[in-house]
């Protein structure tokens, strides 16, 4: 019997320990913070900087909002949508980009007469201005 007793009481002091010990929550992936606030959204590799306007396509918007590209990326997998490179500084583009905050001049984010040149994914990868994959970056 003293046996038993010492068992019981054993288990009730792990089960009284377990109950009064916090959990650790697992952390999967990192924490990047908030999406770039662009007027014509944000370039889709680091540093995400703002890119200028003209450079998506009206398939990147929804309405008046960027759908984000990188990590902070709304579409499907299977989107690809249309992007003018020349307005791209891995292309050689140094020209004026808006910063971060600023707002959009006219009506509207997306262009009225785009000139797409690429296809990319919203993730960093482009088929460069021929359209069938492949990565110029």
């Amino acid at each position: 019997m003293n046996k038993f007793m010492f068992l019981a009481f054993a288990a009730a002091a792990a089960l009284i320990i377990t109950a009064g010990t916090p959990q650790a929550q697992a952390q999967i992936g990192i924490s990047i913070g908030v999406e770039p606030a662009c007027p014509y959204g944000y370039y889709d590799s680091a540093p995400y900087g703002c890119a200028p306007y003209g450079y998506y396509g009206p398939e990147w918007f929804h309405g008046r909002t960027f759908i984000g590209v990188g990590p902070w990326f709304h579409g499907s997998n299977e989107f690809r949508g249309h992007v003018n490179n020349n307005f791209d500084p891995y292309h050689g583009y140094n020209g004026r980009a808006p910063n971060y905050g600023e707002r959009a001049r006219g009506r509207g984010r997306a262009p009225r007469r785009f000139q797409g040149n690429e296809m990319r994914d919203g993730r960093g990868h482009g088929d460069g201005d021929r359209h069938e994959g492949g990565d110029k970056r």
